[in-house]
């Protein structure tokens, strides 16, 4: 092994012409080809995120976050769970 890290390659097909030509617009905004673009854009889209991390107990807490509610939710308070019965 030589020490270099692998480089991954994928084609994108079935683009539609028009994002196309917005990525070709936004490569030349920052003086890059649009190849460079779409790396930077990947490169981006999958930096570890600490709001993103968590699960999906966070995540759901998240979206209620700005909920209030005015009382306790009592069938989730006090009540022992019993187990199913599968028997007639």
């Amino acid at each position: 092994m030589t020490g270099k890290k692998a480089k991954a390659q994928f084609v994108v097909r079935n683009l539609e012409a028009e994002v196309k030509r917005r990525l070709q617009k936004r490569a030349a905004r920052h003086g890059r080809s649009m190849e460079d673009e779409v790396r930077d854009i990947l490169r981006n889209a999958v930096k570890d995120n600490p709001e993103a991390a968590g699960g999906l107990g966070t995540d759901i807490a998240r979206l209620f976050a700005d909920c209030r509610m005015d009382s306790e939710i009592p069938e989730l308070r006090g009540h022992a769970i019993e187990p199913v019965s599968f028997d007639e």
